[in-house]
C-alpha cells in the first residue's frame, strides 16, 4: 500500500510516498471440541479411543494472529496446555463468547502474560458475562496481591467494532439455546461456537463471508447447539467458499468416516487448524 503526504495547508505532495506493508491474518483453532474434549473421561468408544489425532479434541479457542498481534477467543480449561502447545508468548486481548466453564475457567492461567508485559490482561466481552467473571474470580477483583492475574473487564454488545493492530473485528449475536452469546466476524472469516440459532438481522453482518467456523456438536437434536443437519443447512444459507464445523463431541464420529461424507466445501476442523486470508 502507497501512502502519500501533504503539507499541513494542503499544498504540494511533500516527502514521496512510504511503502506499508500488511500482514496476512490467520486463525488457529486452539480447541475444536465440546466442554468435554474428546477423548471423554472413562469412554471407549471408536472415536475416544482413536489414534488419529484428527479425533482429539481440546476445549474450543481460536488465535486470531498477524504474526505481531494476537487476539484470543475464549480461554477455557485447556487455555494453558494451548497456549504451550502453539508456543503462543504473549496476548494482545482476550474476548470471550460467553460464560460457561469451557469457555472461561481458564483465566487464571493469563499470570505469565501479564509477568511478561507488566499490565492487566484486557478482556472484552458482554456486561453479563463480565459480571459472571468477576464472580467466579472474586479474588482478581478484590485485592491486588502479586502473583495473581491482572483482568481488565472491557464492556462490548453484540455491535461492537474493534481493532487490534492489523486486525479488524466485528461482534454480532447468536443464540445459545436461550442464551444470546457473541459470535465474532474477522476479515472474511466467521467464528460462530455455540450457536444454536442467529437472528435475520445479525445474518446481515456475516453477509459475504468466504470462510467460516461454525459449531456442531453432534448428529442428534440438541436444544442449545446446531447438530449436524442443522450446521450443514446453516453453511448452505451463507454461501461460505469454505466452512469448518467445529465444537464437536464424540458422538460425530470419526473425522475419518465422517469428512467424505460432508459437502465438498465443508469439513470437520481439528485442533492445530490454521485459516488464512
Amino acid at each position: 500500500m502507497l501512502r502519500q503526504n501533504y503539507n499541513n495547508d494542503g499544498g504540494e505532495c511533500v516527502a514521496a510516498f512510504k511503502v506499508i506493508y500488511l500482514r496476512a491474518v490467520k486463525i488457529i483453532l486452539l480447541g475444536t471440541g465440546t466442554s468435554q474434549g474428546v477423548p471423554v473421561i472413562g469412554c471407549d468408544c471408536p472415536v475416544c479411543t482413536s489414534t488419529d489425532p484428527l479425533d482429539n479434541r481440546l476445549r474450543s479457542a481460536a488465535l486470531v494472529t498477524d504474526g505481531h498481534t494476537n487476539v484470543l477467543i475464549d480461554a477455557g480449561p485447556d487455555f494453558r496446555q494451548q497456549m504451550l502447545r502453539y508456543r503462543v508468548k504473549h496476548l494482545d486481548a482476550i474476548l470471550l463468547t460467553h460464560e460457561h466453564n469451557d469457555h472461561v475457567i481458564g483465566l487464571d492461567d493469563i499470570r505469565p502474560f501479564n509477568h511478561r508485559s507488566g499490565e492487566a490482561m484486557a478482556v472484552y466481552t458482554l456486561p453479563r458475562v463480565a459480571g459472571e467473571v468477576r464472580r467466579r474470580f472474586e479474588y482478581v477483583f478484590t485485592e491486588y496481591i502479586p502473583g495473581l492475574p491482572r483482568i481488565e473487564l472491557v464492556p462490548i454488545d453484540k455491535d461492537t467494532r474493534l481493532q487490534f493492530g492489523n486486525i479488524a473485528i466485528q461482534s454480532l449475536e447468536v443464540m445459545h439455546g436461550r442464551l444470546p452469546i457473541l459470535g465474532f466476524r474477522i476479515g472474511d472469516l466467521a467464528y460462530l461456537t455455540d450457536v444454536k440459532t442467529i437472528s435475520d438481522a445479525e445474518m446481515k453482518k456475516l453477509e459475504g463471508v468466504k470462510y467460516l467456523v461454525v459449531a456442531s456438536l453432534h448428529r442428534m437434536a440438541h436444544p442449545t447447539h446446531m447438530n449436524l443437519e442443522e450446521s450443514l443447512a446453516f453453511v448452505q444459507k451463507l454461501g461460505p467458499e469454505r466452512a469448518w464445523l467445529m465444537h464437536v463431541s464424540h458422538q460425530m464420529g470419526l473425522a475419518a468416516e465422517v469428512n467424505p461424507k460432508l459437502p465438498s466445501n465443508v469439513r470437520l476442523a481439528y485442533d492445530g487448524q490454521e485459516i488464512e486470508w
